[in-house]
């Protein structure tokens, strides 16, 4: 019985696997090349596949047999958002932030040692970014970085975080205790901003929402055209500051103040 228990507990753990590979890769997929590409045996992953596409977490997608997630992970979805205090609290916000400065806003997460856009409205304005909701990004490249991993030691940090992530888009290599220098400061300030790693012509600024334990367990930030982030530098800090505080309060935590009082 405690084989049998142990080769369901493994089999469990591949469909999560699967379903997480053609998340990150977001584009559908054969199962054999899934096979391949996890380094897993053809058969389980094609038995497993079929039990998945069976109760609608996959489907056929895009022809000659690729695979992509299911519609009935979107129902999930749409029920756990809604169950789910921070998501629901923080679309609300992010409306507000959109629309009072016109900026797109984001509320972002760790999502295992990589960095995510949980979710985000657009601005008004005639301004498009490239970050896509659920993209994983290595946590060294994002303002939001800096503040997600504030929790941890510098030794934590140094272990969580690949080091081939550290390597920025324009190829130069971020020097690991420059990072942690800024993660200490970004949490003295309550606050990181910086001219994007990723959009050329982009500012990003990001503040901790905290939860009741004092981790910041999200960011909610604004990314700006590069001139337009610098000419309302002060303006937009203050209203991303005013959100993340009151934010951070429903969650249980003590409204977030600029300066030391950010060290949590």
């Amino acid at each position: 019985m405690e084989e049998t228990g142990s080769k369901r507990a493994r089999g469990l753990d591949r469909a999560f696997e699967i379903l997480e590979f053609l998340r990150a890769h977001r584009q559908p997929i054969r199962p054999n090349e899934i096979a391949i590409a996890m380094g897993a045996p053809r058969s389980s992953v094609y038995e497993l596949v079929n039990l998945l596409m069976r109760h609608g977490m996959l489907e056929y997608s895009g022809g000659d047999g690729r695979v992509f997630l299911g519609r009935k992970l979107y129902f999930l979805g749409r029920a756990y958002s809604e169950h789910f205090d921070l998501m629901r609290e923080s679309d609300l916000l992010l409306v507000q932030l959109a629309e009072e400065t016109r900026e797109t806003a984001q509320m972002c997460l760790l999502e295992g040692n990589k960095y995510t856009v949980a979710m985000m409205r657009e601005g008004s304005r005639p301004f498009r970014i490239s970050a896509s909701v659920g993209e994983l990004v290595p946590i060294p490249w994002t303002a939001s970085g800096r503040l997600l991993v504030s929790h941890l030691s510098d030794a934590e940090i140094l272990d969580f975080i690949p080091e081939g992530d550290f390597v920025l888009p324009n190829g130069r290599q971020l020097d690991p205790g420059e990072f942690i220098a800024q993660v200490r400061k970004a949490t003295d300030d309550g606050y990181f901003t910086f001219n994007s790693q990723v959009e050329n012509y982009t500012h990003c600024f990001a503040v901790p929402v905290y939860g009741e334990d004092g981790i910041c367990t999200a960011t909610l930030c604004l990314i700006a055209p590069r001139e337009d982030g610098l000419r309302h530098h002060r303006d937009y800090l203050d209203r991303l500051i005013e959100k993340a505080s009151e934010l951070s309060e429903r969650l249980g935590h003590a409204p977030v103040t600029l300066g030391s009082a950010m060290r949590q």
